[in-house]
């Protein structure tokens, strides 16, 4: 058994980020994801550059595991085509804005009569219903409305994350635990349902600490006003004297005695090192300036034998090299007959007994329609009519 979801099949037609992400997830643990895609563009992330080869990277890594099957659904017997497939698949994965499924025919209430079993997950930016639903919108935008980005960043002007968290943590990873969630209750009541999956929801989940935090003081949260916000010299980032950057997190008073022993500087360990004021300005001031006056490699190998919570901040090539990432198999080393040699994200979760793998490649556009057709039941005369009248 390779994976928890083998056995399970999901029909996934999202693009971009979210929607790919929850499925690789998925496919990452067994099941079988086939993505569906229009037979003219597909993906539209498929051909955002830089390449590999002749598809994007970002594509390379989200669809790995999957495959692909061109449909349009916007003719009749491309509807049809999807609506046999969803007869006996578990899963409905899809990004579009409320509405559009229905209109096309293929919407949960028309797959429901097919498959009473069928688990229909829906990803929009505002989720099926509300005063928002329709409008458009990215990520920044249900980082905006849902309060997160507001306190991000030191002071001043919000700032944007580097990682999509509506998109990622709100909608893919929020879309990939409900499913699992909507199969475990199918297991127990042999029943289906739809999931309604909003971004915005789902990224203002994440400001569970600061919630609770306004619940107790009543203070609106503001960039850099916190202790995991740079609001405490003991929890930022600092400069060193190349220009690279190291991470502090002493929080903990072991953690903080044990830095300020390493420092040399005894004097920082006094009980408001933990409480908020101006006086944490002069203290962060000081932490930097002791940081400046060494490079970031000779203060790894200060703190490589203490354990006080202070990393180095590493870009992405270095986090490819690493040795621990490699340990723990987050680095895949990989080959593509037509890519050649490249190195794939790993898995993030370990099981002991069933682990997930990456197993393919991600796929070319429409490169196993003509399979799982023929597991459908159509035969290659079908086939070939439906590739004849542009409908696959």
């Amino acid at each position: 058994m390779s994976g928890p979801f083998e056995g399970i099949r999901v029909l996934d037609l999202s693009r971009l980020l979210p929607g790919p992400f929850c499925s690789m997830l998925l496919a990452d643990l067994g099941a079988d994801v086939i993505k569906v895609e229009d037979p003219k563009v597909g993906d539209y992330i498929r051909w955002w550059p830089p390449k590999i080869g002749a598809n994007s990277g970002f594509h390379v890594v989200l669809n790995r595991n999957k495959r692909s099957l061109t449909l349009n659904l916007k003719e009749p017997a491309g509807r049809d085509v999807f609506v046999r497939l969803a007869a006996s698949a578990d899963v409905v994965l899809e990004g579009f804005r409320p509405g559009v499924m229905d209109r096309l025919g293929v919407g949960y209430g028309a797959l429901r009569e097919v498959n009473p079993r069928i688990i229909y997950c829906a990803i929009t930016g505002y989720g099926q219903d509300g005063p928002r639903a329709d409008r458009a919108g990215h990520d920044i935008n249900y980082l905006a409305l849902s309060g997160v980005l507001s306190y991000c960043g030191r002071g001043g002007d919000p700032v944007v994350p580097g990682v999509q968290i509506g998109d990622l943590g709100g909608g893919a990873l929020t879309a990939a635990f409900s499913i699992a969630a909507a199969l475990f209750w199918r297991e127990r009541t042999g029943e289906g349902q739809m999931i309604d999956i909003s971004m915005t929801d789902g990224a203002a989940a994440w400001n569970c600490l600061r919630w609770g935090k306004f619940l107790a003081d009543g203070r609106v949260p503001e960039p850099g006003d916190d202790l995991l916000n740079h609001g405490l010299a003991c929890y930022d980032v600092y400069r060193t004297r190349d220009g690279r950057h190291m991470s502090l997190g002493a929080l903990e008073p072991q953690f903080w005695k044990a830095f300020c022993r390493v420092m040399g500087r005894p004097d920082w360990d006094r009980p408001d090192y933990f409480q908020p004021g101006p006086h944490q300005k002069e203290l962060r001031d000081q932490v930097a300036e002791a940081f400046a006056g060494k490079t970031q490699a000779q203060w790894v190998r200060i703190f490589e034998a203490e354990d006080c919570c202070c990393e180095p901040v590493l870009n992405l090539a270095e986090v490819l090299d690493d040795e621990a990432m490699r340990h723990r198999r987050m680095v895949v080393e990989l080959h593509h007959q037509a890519w050649g040699a490249y190195r794939q994200m790993g898995l993030a979760p370990k099981f002991s007994k069933t682990s997930g793998e990456i197993r393919t490649h991600a796929p070319d556009l429409g490169e196993h329609t003509r399979d799982v057709l023929l597991e459908a039941g159509y035969d290659e005369g079908a086939i070939e009519k439906l590739r004849a009248e542009g409908v696959v």
